[in-house]
């Protein structure tokens, strides 16, 4: 091969203090896993002698407990961006110990490239091959990895044995020029393939091949339901209605949808749905429900930045990978969630959702407007430039304590600009074409649970006039109420408004 085989542990050894480290993947899919964990013990080690040593992390999404967790346990992390979902890096950033930048992730390649993360010191690019002139094969996922790969001083390589290479051709690799040289991304249909199947690097910047056999460290999702059911289901007949109706072409539009339980129970009740035909996905992360799909024929095509599936998942598609080669592609986050891309291709768009406010603004990031949860991750890019764009959670939480629907969002990620429908377990809410109180009225009346509903109609009534009717002094009265009893549900608006 050419290149120096070297230890997880010789290659963490080359990362110092205050560098800035990008990782391949995108979730925990196509991260690594070897040489973090022992940069999280050489971080122990200094802190331990008394000298500080915190690294920069940037990376196309999440990653797995190998990175952002073991990382932030030996707070080891000063800067990351831009999405995470481990509970020890969310602990730490709420307690104010790492500087988190939650960005969108179509942006955060090139973010890096205009040079306003600063300069990537080590890329650590997880592959299921490498070749001597560079030519880097992936595994299942992209991310940033073609960005930060080319930008960094020094590569380093885990070559993981627990990845087939039958990946070896799934992936289209293209990078875009920078302003005032962009060009159009020429996709037209998911399917369209427009870049390489690698990441070509200069070859001499690889220091070092870590051999590895790690499987990724994959997440299962909480079973379906009687409430991701009833979403799931609300979804699919809106869909097909707006179909019937002629407002949603008859041969259907291609689906972006969001990760977890709800996302599954959406894509189980589309693929049974009879009056909905088969469809295809332009998406930023495939799960297991998308490959079922794919296998009953119910989904034609799916073009992702990741394969976030159970190892299982995954170990089904590398044995049956002549039947998946033309039904799959992988590209970078730039690209999977380019906003040209989606508002050329008529994107039918699901996200989910915190909370909700009467007219229609989305909070997908922030309990109590404080606390951060994951981050804002793909859903603006999907959502904003959507042929139609849905927002689905339960209408209520914690037992009825939390009301999704609240008078104003604590935190605004998607504005009422961008935000078409609204579904909850209770019903839907058709936003197009409403006014302000319009909307307030149908969000109440089909989103809200009942226990919240005359609860959320007193305060609209006891608001000032305008456009938008809000009482500034009362609109966080929910909120405020949960964190002084633990239960949204005030009885006297009268404290509040004035």
């Amino acid at each position: 091969m050419g290149y120096h085989i070297i230890s997880a542990a010789e290659a963490a050894a080359l990362v110092k203090d205050g560098d800035t480290i990008g990782l391949s993947g995108f979730t925990p899919a196509g991260t690594p896993k070897a040489v973090t964990p022992e940069i999280a013990k050489i971080a122990e080690a200094e802190h331990a002698a008394g000298r500080p040593f915190k690294i920069n992390i940037l990376t196309g999404a999440s990653t797995g407990d190998s990175c952002d967790g073991v990382l932030s346990r030996a707070k080891a992390i000063r800067f990351r961006a831009p999405y995470t979902t481990n509970p020890d890096f969310r602990k730490a950033v709420n307690n104010g110990e790492i500087a988190y930048n939650d960005l969108h992730l179509s942006q955060m390649a090139q973010r890096v490239r205009y040079n306003f993360l600063g300069h990537v010191d080590t890329a650590i690019i997880e592959a299921c091959d490498v070749t001597p002139d560079g030519k880097i094969y992936l595994t299942a996922a992209v991310g940033i990895a073609p960005t930060v790969a080319r930008l960094a001083d020094r590569i380093i390589v885990e070559l993981n044995a627990a990845h087939s290479k039958n990946m070896i051709g799934m992936h289209d690799v293209y990078e875009p020029q920078d302003p005032p040289r962009r060009r159009a991304i020429e996709i037209y249909k998911p399917s369209d393939r427009i870049g390489v199947p690698y990441v070509q690097v200069d070859p001499a910047k690889i220091v070092g091949i870590v051999e590895v056999n790690k499987p990724d460290e994959a997440r299962a999702f909480t079973a379906p339901d009687p409430v991701t059911d009833r979403i799931g289901q609300n979804v699919a007949d809106f869909l097909a209605a707006d179909m019937r109706a002629g407002r949603i072409p008859d041969t259907f539009l291609p689906l972006q949808s969001g990760v977890g339980n709800i996302a599954n129970a959406v894509l189980g009740a589309l693929g049974r749905n009879p009056d909905i035909p088969a469809f295809q996905m332009y998406t930023e992360v495939l799960q297991d429900s998308v490959v079922g799909l794919i296998k009953q024929g119910r989904v034609k095509f799916g073009s992702t930045c990741s394969l976030s599936v159970t190892n299982e998942c995954l170990n089904d598609i590398y044995g049956n990978i002549d039947f998946f080669r033309d039904k799959l592609v992988l590209r970078p986050s730039e690209i999977s969630n380019n906003p040209e891309v989606v508002r050329r291709l008529g994107l039918i768009t699901i996200n989910t959702a915190l909370e909700v406010d009467l007219y229609g603004n989305v909070n997908s990031t922030h309990v109590c407007g404080t606390k951060m949860m994951n981050g804002i991750g793909g859903s603006g890019d999907f959502t904003r430039s959507a042929y139609l764009s849905i927002f689905t959670c339960p209408s209520v939480a914690k037992e009825g304590k939390i009301s999704a629907i609240v008078p104003m969002v604590s935190h605004h990620d998607h504005s009422e600009h961008s935000v078409s429908i609204i579904v909850t377990e209770q019903g839907v809410a058709d936003l197009r074409g409403k006014s302000p109180m319009e909307r307030a009225e149908l969000i109440i009346e089909h989103c809200a649970h009942p226990s919240y509903r005359e609860l959320l109609w007193d305060y609209v009534k006891g608001s000032a006039k305008g456009h938008t009717r809000h009482s500034l002094s009362a609109a966080f009265a929910m909120h405020d109420t949960f964190l002084r009893t633990g239960d949204m549900r005030l009885t006297k608006w009268e404290e509040y408004i004035k």
